[in-house]
């Protein structure tokens, strides 16, 4: 550890920082798996409602700067995809 009292609160700081963002990033992956599942389960109706609620889970980590701005809209339009091709082979 550090000697220097500035870097000893920069060290503290950044241990909260990483486990804040550790915690919303878990909290993406974990969203992102409740809707996957509930489309393999072939359970649209609940997959359309979690699209919505999934987005902003997304959206609100990339706004806090977790995610690349790109790297947030390809996880979106993937989960979208992924919506769109459960309703075409349920159609079929």
């Amino acid at each position: 550890m550090a000697n220097i009292k500035s870097q000893k609160k920069r060290v503290l700081i950044s241990r909260e920082e990483n486990a804040r963002n550790n915690s919303k990033k878990s909290a993406v992956k974990t969203a992102v798996k409740k809707y996957e599942a509930s489309i393999a389960a072939g359970d649209i109706a609940k997959a359309e409602e979690l699209l919505p609620a999934t987005f902003a889970i997304i959206d609100a980590a990339r706004s806090d700067g977790l995610f690349h701005v790109n790297n947030a809209a390809r996880k979106k339009a993937r989960l979208s995809k992924l919506l769109d091709n459960a309703k075409k082979a349920q159609a079929e």
